[in-house]
């Protein structure tokens, strides 16, 4: 099975960057400080039309903070789908939770509703503060999402191993479980060979300069390949 490196990053400079570097996919969002938030419609038709041959996703996410939504915030998030799409994203990445940690199923039909046929929808890592991964898991699948973003219910995709594991052992092939958060070119082999998952998602930036780097970006992705 093909190894997939998917790049979070804030700019086109830093799609540039990720393509040069191997990289397949990006998601593009604004704001990482907060953990992402939805990127302009400029940044997004930007990045398009600067590396055309990239997939590129585009976190809908209307705020920092937690991920229980306001009915005036779904609609904001509905709305972002269709410029996201218009703009030219391959895929979305959304989530939402109900104040319990439950997967908020009402509005996330809502959300995958919107989504044109033929665009990727990921479900975010949302899942990592959620109170069960695994009944998660199911509910995602039944939403019809293509992939889940997770840490594995821990600070990051090294120590989220066991439950990462677990999900991919779950998932069967019903849907893709994408490890991220605090991948590198120094763990990736290690968490795709312990987990059995075939993609992995990371940021990927220059510790000096804050930016996505493309030397980062190909040792992590030679780093996949060599699994």
């Amino acid at each position: 099975m093909d190894k997939i490196l998917e790049v979070c990053t804030v700019s086109t400079s830093g799609v540039i960057a990720a393509h040069e570097g191997g990289a397949s996919r990006v998601e593009l969002c604004s704001a990482l400080e907060v953990g992402g938030v939805t990127p302009s419609p400029g940044l997004i038709s930007q990045s398009r039309n600067a590396v055309p041959g990239i997939t590129l996703h585009t976190l809908i996410r209307p705020r920092g903070g937690d991920f229980v939504y306001d009915g005036h915030e779904v609609e904001a998030m509905i709305q972002d789908i269709k410029m996201a799409v218009d703009n030219g994203a391959d895929g979305v990445v959304i989530g939402a939770l109900t104040r319990d940690g439950s997967i908020d199923m009402a509005t996330c039909e809502k959300l995958v509703k919107a989504v044109p046929a033929g665009i990727n929808i990921t479900f975010h890592r949302a899942i990592d503060v959620c109170r069960d991964p695994f009944e998660a898991l199911e509910q995602i699948i039944s939403l019809g999402c293509n992939r889940i973003l997770t840490s594995g219910h821990a600070v990051d995709a090294l120590a989220g191993i066991p439950v990462i594991t677990r999900l991919n052992q779950l998932a069967a092939g019903r849907i893709i479980i994408l490890p991220g958060a605090g991948v590198g070119p120094e763990n990736a082999a290690r968490i795709l060979a312990l987990t059995g998952c075939h993609e992995l998602h990371g940021s990927l930036r220059d510790p000096e300069t804050g930016l996505t780097s493309s030397t980062i970006v190909n040792n992590t992705l030679n780093q996949m390949l060599s699994v």
